[in-house]
């Protein structure tokens, strides 16, 4: 009796150096990280995972977990109806299965994605100011079955999880929004300049017109930062769901150069692919990758001079798929390069002469960490920039590669 009650305070100890230690950070996917370590830890369990609730999508979705990477299991969906951690969401009470198979809550899928298998499972949802946030769940107890002292660890632990990724959010989302309207300050003021001077009967029918294609474009940036801004707030949030799917990364190369061709034509520059053999498919969300890299392609294309080339190419390590979007434009001074990736960061050298919101590489580089990947750049004045993307290959088969329309290395003409 004595050793079981030495060993409850020794728990409770460690939960009030995990209350502190969380209550250090403000960074979520550093946070999400120290709660699931130490649920696995105080319940005796061989793993623990925490899925996110978005109340707007009502969707359930993986976001953490101590044995699987990120990029594996971050983003799977979970239904509400028909999964163990779905039921905890609806019903906000602790579910304790020893056979988690025998369940008919259990949604197996998660196990055939993940390649993980849940055996005993305790699951306690995470609520704060009667909202809930999420799920904590601890699988397969080392020794015996999950106990009533183990549920009461966890909620307890969960209790100050919710508060703190709450607290995580809430920070973020005030410290982008500060930033955001910092940014609208310029073009509101514009905005507000030319409405003035319309108003004024003396302006001529060519200077009205001049400032109406101010206003547009003014108008259009706004809305591009406003989209923007959305999307860079739902990553930083957690809330970015990636849909995975396994696919060519050739085929995507190619797709993202037809769909940037007429604007390289148009500003007469040369988009060249080099894509070798046997490229792996790379499993990933489709959609966000092609983003990232149609943004990095505009980049090297509205930053080119006159005539320049982009070349796009792929090559896989033992490791790692690389892509390289390398453009033989007007090059990054030295000292942006370390800022590149910040919000509302703009070279000073070309902010004046070419428009943009300053938010696409930190979307781009929340996209490629989110798949456990990284992004890089090397630049050189007036020789031009080349951004890498390192993707990790588990999980990922080689093929042979089906022919393409075009062939690699062939120089599109105009």
């Amino acid at each position: 009796m004595a050793e079981i009650k030495t060993e409850r305070l020794d728990s409770y100890r460690r939960l009030i150096d995990i209350a502190r230690d969380l209550a250090s950070t403000l960074d979520l996917d550093i946070l999400l990280s120290r709660i699931v370590h130490a649920a696995a830890e105080i319940s005796g369990a061989e793993a623990a995972s925490i899925l996110l609730y978005d109340d707007t999508s009502r969707q359930l979705y993986f976001q953490v977990s101590t044995n699987l990477d990120e990029s594996t299991r971050r983003g799977i969906v979970v239904p509400l109806e028909g999964s163990i951690a779905g039921w905890i969401v609806n019903n906000r009470r602790p579910v304790r299965i020893t056979n988690a198979h025998e369940d008919p809550r259990f949604y197996s899928d998660v196990e055939a994605t993940t390649g993980f298998s849940t055996d005993s499972l305790l699951g306690i949802p995470l609520v704060t100011k009667n909202k809930i946030v999420g799920v904590l769940e601890a699988l397969n107890k080392h020794k015996g079955k999950f106990t009533d002292s183990d549920e009461s660890m966890l909620l307890v632990l969960g209790a100050q999880a919710a508060v703190a990724i709450e607290n995580a959010r809430l920070f973020q989302q005030s410290d982008l929004i500060s930033e955001f309207v910092h940014e609208l300050r310029t073009p509101l003021s514009s905005l507000s300049t030319a409405t003035y001077l319309l108003l004024r009967p003396e302006m001529s029918q060519e200077q009205r017109d001049q400032i109406i294609n101010n206003i547009h474009s003014e108008t259009m940036r706004l809305n591009a930062l406003a989209s923007s801004f959305l999307d860079l707030a739902r990553l930083e949030s957690g809330r970015v769901q990636f849909r995975k799917t396994t696919f060519s990364v050739a085929d995507l190369i190619y797709e993202c150069k037809d769909v940037m061709s007429s604007k390289a034509i148009e500003d007469n520059i040369q988009i060249r692919v080099e894509s070798p053999e046997g490229l792996p498919l790379l499993e990933a969300d489709r959609e966000k990758i092609k983003q990232v890299l149609l943004n990095l392609l505009s980049n090297a294309i509205k930053y080119n001079r006159p005539n320049g080339t982009v070349m796009l190419r792929a090559e896989v390590t033992e490791k790692e798929l690389v892509i390289y979007v390398q453009d033989t434009g007007l090059g990054i001074p030295d000292e942006s390069l370390p800022h590149l990736f910040e919000k509302f960061f703009r070279v000073r050298e070309h902010e004046s002469r070419i428009a943009g919101t300053g938010l696409g590489l930190s979307i781009c580089k929340q996209i490629i960490h989110g798949h456990g990947g990284r992004i890089e750049v090397k630049s050189k004045i007036g020789v031009g920039t080349v951004f890498s993307i390192f993707m990790p290959r588990s999980g990922t088969k080689t093929q042979p590669r089906v022919d393409d329309p075009v062939e690699p290395k062939k120089i599109i003409k105009k």
